[in-house]
């Protein structure tokens, strides 16, 4: 079967559902008005963790040892790491562009919008295409007060291009942008403090493991202000003061740079919905469990839909909607989407939290593993702990919680569990290989039942 399929954005959910569409057989066009990969590969997601893996090196070094090899004469070359963030960047970019045109795919490098359900405008095109999907991404949430649009007040983009590493920087929101970022300036040096109006950090993350993440990094001497809104800034002859309410007290911070991390929204402006009759929801398009809004043939997938604004949920979601189009039977599943915070140390989870396992009054046992007992955590100077939610019933894997060195890379486990309907006994009995992290995940499953090897 071929069909006519549209993409309107070229980030991580456009480029799939293009891909998959074109693996299936379907004639497809994708319009790109910036660069292809988004926000997540240019923007967001890889330059941040291509600086926070420099600013990792750069902190053990200037410690003075690192297991036993000291470093003399540790200097911070900010523009080598910039270079190194615009080559992987450059890299991965180029590597997308080559996958869609190996593929088929015609490109456009131009904005489109809907003239209606079966029109797409391209430049100066109209297209007729059977299907369309798009996948616009989401930009910055923007924050109104007095000095808000001050030179040396950032958003997430602006703070990955900056000709010098800052001496001391505010971060507004205590999400996963705004950690990262703290993680990242606190290891090169900086004095940081993040501002944060909801009562606790990390609020979409388990609050355990939110909880342990900031006694470590306030021990790392970063300070956080939570229950705190900024309500203004200033130009001063010593960079910017910053001022901002908390527990009713106001406060003033002189810093160097501001930046704004307050989350995210649904990029739909400019995408013709309205000429098209699509339902949005608080500027997010709504669609079914395929990803299909309310006009037949037109699909949202991504940050655009405002379902999950994860770069590997919109991959799934492309290629989930590609399918639905091409007749297949898509394997999306919502339910254990890994979620990842790369601060120091990770975060990573997937499934419910132990507050909405709660809240749905599911009967549950909880078994932990601190990372004091496992090997490699050792061996890698690092701290914290594994926490599986299991049904009290039967036993079934609800959550899985983390944090510690490497563990974005250990969660994939959990969701693959998760998403075969396993059990705590299966993880525990699944023998893991030793000395490594991903272990602590068998030794917590045994504490579900009172009984770890390695812990009491």
């Amino acid at each position: 079967m071929s069909k006519k399929i549209m993409v309107i954005g070229g980030g991580p959910g456009g480029y799939a559902a293009a891909i998959r569409g074109a693996q299936l057989g379907a004639e497809v066009s994708l319009a790109e008005a910036s660069q292809l990969g988004g926000t997540c590969l240019n923007r967001g997601c890889v330059p941040t963790k291509a600086l926070l893996h420099s600013a990792e090196f750069f902190h053990r070094a200037v410690r003075g040892s690192v297991a036993g090899v000291k470093f003399d004469g540790v200097a911070l070359d900010w523009a080598g790491a910039q270079a190194r963030k615009a080559e992987v960047v450059g890299r991965l970019r180029g590597g997308v562009e080559a996958l869609l045109r190996h593929y088929g795919v015609a490109l456009y490098p131009a904005p489109a919008e809907l003239i209606s359900g079966k029109e797409v405008r391209v430049d100066s095109e109209i297209l007729a295409p059977e299907a369309v999907i798009l996948a616009a991404g989401s930009v910055n949430a923007r924050l109104s007060f007095p000095g808000c649009d001050l030179p040396d007040v950032l958003d997430s983009a602006s703070a990955l291009d900056l000709e010098a590493a800052p001496k001391s920087v505010v971060i507004v929101g205590g999400g996963v942008i705004g950690m990262e970022f703290a993680a990242l300036y606190r290891m090169l040096g900086a004095e940081v403090r993040v501002v944060e109006a909801l009562p606790e950090i990390l609020p979409a993350a388990d609050g355990e493991i939110a909880g342990c993440l900031r006694e470590m990094m306030a021990s790392e001497g970063v300070r956080i202000h939570t229950g705190a809104r900024v309500t203004a800034a200033e130009k001063t002859a010593g960079g910017l003061s910053v001022y901002f309410e908390e527990g009713g007290a106001s406060m003033e911070i002189l810093t160097e740079k501001l930046l704004i991390a307050a989350g995210r929204r649904p990029n739909t402006a400019g995408l013709g919905l309205e000429a098209a009759g699509i339902v949005t929801e608080r500027g997010a398009v709504v669609t079914d469990e395929y990803f299909q809004t309310n006009v037949p043939g037109v699909y949202a997938v991504g940050d655009c839909n405002g379902q999950l604004m994860l770069a590997h949920a919109a991959i799934a979601q492309g290629a989930a909607a590609a399918e639905h189009i091409m007749g297949e039977t898509p394997h999306y599943h919502s339910k254990a989407i890994p979620s990842c915070v790369y601060t120091q140390p990770e975060i990573a989870g997937a499934g419910m939290t132990e507050a909405q396992v709660r809240q749905a009054g599911i009967p549950y046992k909880i078994g932990r593993f601190n990372l004091n007992g496992n090997a490699k955590a050792l061996i890698e100077d690092g701290k914290g702990m594994v926490k599986i939610i299991a049904d009290a019933r039967l036993g079934e894997i609800l959550g899985v919680h983390m944090i510690g060195p490497r563990v974005t890379e250990a969660i994939g486990e959990a969701a693959i569990c998760m998403n075969l309907e396993g059990t705590a006994e299966e993880i525990a009995y699944t023998v893991h290989a030793h000395p490594t992290v991903s272990e602590a995940a068998g030794e917590a499953a045994m504490s579900v039942f009172g009984k770890p090897i390695h812990g009491v």
